[in-house]
């Protein structure tokens, strides 16, 4: 299933091995890599962050993972993961040269309308210090900070945001 929800940006449902899928997963975790170590990355560390925080469960039927594209330019992802009630939102990612397009706002209103469609009432996500664009993002767009609910190593900020 296609989404359109923004003229130029459309975001498709692929599997974590598809090719698109692979390449964004692995430029956003370099980007990760580079962010929180305030340097670039070292050979094999974003071989080794991949391996720690793997996406192959953003697939049915425990997650899901979109693509996006800007125009005709592969520009970024995001991914759901499926709880009762709740998804859980990761993997947000638009490329540089297509940030301060619309993107993030485009990829929210996607994963937003998915995990309605699925029967989710919440998207819960966490993130990390050093990303203040991407909480401000998600600040603008109705998530709220909440208490802790996840203990991963990277999570330092929790929004969730009530999809009814």
């Amino acid at each position: 299933m296609t989404t359109i929800l923004h003229p130029s940006w459309v975001t498709t449902a692929v599997s974590p091995a598809h090719t698109d899928a692979v390449r964004l997963l692995r430029e956003y975790m370099t980007e990760m890599v580079d962010r929180y170590h305030r340097r670039p990355a070292r050979p094999g560390e974003v071989d080794e962050a991949l391996a720690e925080l793997p996406s192959d469960d953003l697939a049915a039927p425990t997650g899901l993972l979109l693509i996006a594209h800007h125009g005709a330019d592969l520009a970024g992802c995001a991914g759901l993961r499926w709880h009762p009630d709740w998804a859980e939102l990761t993997r947000v990612f638009v490329r540089p040269a297509h940030r301060g397009t619309g993107g993030g706002a485009a990829l929210l209103a996607a994963v937003e309308q998915r995990a309605r469609a699925a029967g989710s009432d919440r998207i819960r996500l966490d993130t990390r210090d050093d990303l203040v664009e991407a909480r401000a993002l998600y600040a603008r767009h109705g998530y709220v900070e909440i208490p802790a609910y996840s203990h991963g190593p990277y999570a330092e900020h929790w929004f969730e945001k009530r999809l009814s």
